[in-house]
């Protein structure tokens, strides 16, 4: 295992394939211009024993945004069909290596999986490595998943306003730079251009290297940088809520347990009518 509670090297999880109490989740999902579907790709070639955690399903059906947490009874019940327990040892992956994988390693602690690590290099360096692969659809047998809800995971529109106006706790955005600084158009209809005052931008990218989260020494030079302290409490954001959790896994990796992740992020913000948003740096 590594030395990171977090994440889990390939060759380790491979020695532990097939073991009572482990689940493995491929949470791959893709943004439209990445030509990707998650599912399909599951079908064709996936860890042996994984099940597919579809973000785009596994969320609030009342809701009109995007990937919005679903209630603890909805979570529960979606993730115990797939087989999954709360008292498992759960590793997440995707098909990219670091990109929508923490989102679900967030969403599994949130509901109260205790041991939930993220694949360092995700599908990618499983492939690399050589390892074995299983094709077709997963056929689980369902489980009970007793959620119980960390409500300081998540941080609401009215707390994101009150962190704004009074400058703490500190905002950090995953976005790319020119969607903070409001160069680039938002690529969802009728949300504005820029970022929240006050918010640092630490894109999610800047973060790993070759799908693998960077070292500590480097994580805290980024956040340095961004001008964010590591140490103080984070309010993490970025376009629907996914990639926001890349910064809750390094965060959380260096030892900071005040984070919490806006789960309306952008496209709530952007698309509200009574919030403040700036451009430029």
């Amino acid at each position: 295992m590594s030395q990171n509670p977090f994440l889990i090297a390939p060759a380790d999880l491979a020695e532990h394939l097939g073991r009572p109490g482990l689940s493995i989740v491929d949470a791959s999902w893709y943004l439209p211009a990445q030509n990707r579907l998650g599912r399909p790709e599951f079908d064709a070639a996936h860890i042996p024993g994984a099940v597919f955690f579809d973000q785009d399903e596994i969320v609030d059906p009342a809701s009109d945004l995007p990937h919005t947490l679903p209630s603890p009874d909805v979570f529960a019940a979606a993730v115990g069909d797939l087989g999954v327990s709360e008292t498992d040892t759960i590793v997440v992956y995707d098909g990219v290596g670091l990109f929508t994988a923490p989102r679900v390693w967030w969403l599994l602690r949130t509901f109260g999986a205790k041991d939930v690590r993220v694949l360092d290099g995700g599908f990618p360096a499983w492939q690399e490595a050589g390892l074995p692969v299983e094709t077709g659809a997963a056929s689980p047998e369902a489980v009970s998943f007793a959620a119980s809800f960390d409500r300081s995971a998540v941080a609401s529109l009215d707390e994101v306003k009150a962190a704004v106006a009074g400058g703490r706790p500190q905002i950090a955005d995953a976005r790319s730079a020119a969607r903070f600084t409001g160069e680039a158009p938002e690529p969802r209809a009728g949300v504005r251009a820029g970022h929240m005052p006050s918010a640092f931008n630490v894109p999610f990218m800047a973060l790993s290297e070759n799908g693998r989260l960077k070292s500590e020494a480097a994580l805290r030079a980024i956040f340095a940088e961004a001008g964010l302290d590591p140490e103080a409490p984070v309010v993490t954001s970025c376009g629907s809520g996914v990639t926001a959790a890349v910064l809750n896994l390094a965060l959380e990796s260096l030892g900071n347990r005040q984070c919490a992740l806006y789960d309306g992020s952008w496209t709530e913000w952007g698309s509200a009518a009574d919030t403040p948003v700036e451009t430029g740096r």
